[in-house]
């Protein structure tokens, strides 16, 4: 009887488990709403780093700031296109320490239209900032070229409605990469 409860048991944790595979989260801006769809099961640690800062309310004020397009990176030899985002200035000095990326050769998440993405400058420098994808982005994954060292970005969840706000912010006024002004995030919330 024993071994028939916890087998049950095992049954009942792994099917929690799974089900909080995809997490759900809400962005609000001023622009409209973007719902992503997390996905810990596959990126745990990039999940884990992105959730610390939506549930300490980092990004209520923060800020898409960035909009990289086809016409506003002449000096890049490999273009991309994403909208980049950020915390709220005012609790930078808050911020958690960075976090060793997840890569894609690992994740198998790839960078197709509306991935969600952790933006980075070394290796173990994941942090606050994330950027979005428009259209595919094969050179942002594990042996692309768009960054030298060549392990890519972490992605870590996609885009599952809001595709058309993602591209209205893409196409926001701005001064080469820098969105003028930059589009304010009311807040980002599990749903």
């Amino acid at each position: 009887m024993r071994n028939v409860l916890v087998f049950f048991g095992i049954i009942v944790i792994c099917a929690a488990a799974l089900g909080q595979g995809k997490i759900p989260v809400v962005i609000e801006t001023e622009q409209g709403t973007i719902e992503l769809s997390l996905d810990s099961a596959r990126a745990p640690r990039s999940v884990v780093n992105f959730l610390k800062y939506v549930d300490g309310k980092f990004y209520s004020g923060g800020l898409f700031h960035r909009t990289v397009t086809m016409n506003n990176q002449p000096h890049d030899s490999v273009k991309i296109e994403v909208i980049q985002a950020g915390i709220n200035p005012e609790r930078e000095q808050d911020a958690y320490p960075a976090i060793e990326i997840e890569r894609t050769s690992t994740t198998g998440i790839l960078h197709k239209d509306g991935t969600v993405s952790m933006a980075r400058l070394g290796p173990n420098s994941g942090t606050w900032h994330f950027f979005i994808c428009v259209n595919d982005q094969p050179q942002l994954d594990f042996g692309g070229t768009r960054n030298p060292d060549g392990q890519g970005f972490a992605a870590f969840g996609q885009v599952v409605q809001g595709m058309d706000v993602v591209r209205k912010i893409q196409g926001s006024p701005a001064e080469g990469q820098r969105l003028t002004p930059p589009i304010r995030i009311s807040s980002i919330r599990r749903k």
